[in-house]
């Protein structure tokens, strides 16, 4: 199997952070703050910010945690 193209590696990124992010911010939101009328707003703003900071770290850390998985499991 050939390694990822860069196209793909970044869609991936795009898309796993933007998932993550969602549902992670989603779950806190409601958690911290509850389930009421404002929920969704605060879920938005709480999604963008987290997204801005996830897509970013997932860009720099996947291949670092690429490399640290094969050095111990192999290809």
């Amino acid at each position: 199997m050939s390694p990822p193209s860069r196209k793909h590696t970044l869609l991936f990124a795009l898309l796993m952070s933007c998932y993550m992010a969602f549902l992670m911010s989603g779950i806190l939101t409601a958690v911290n703050t509850g389930l009421d009328a404002g929920f969704v707003g605060r879920w938005l703003r709480a999604w963008l910010l987290a997204w801005s900071c996830a897509f970013p770290l997932v860009l720099i850390g996947a291949p670092r945690l690429r490399r640290l998985l094969l050095r111990y499991v192999g290809p």
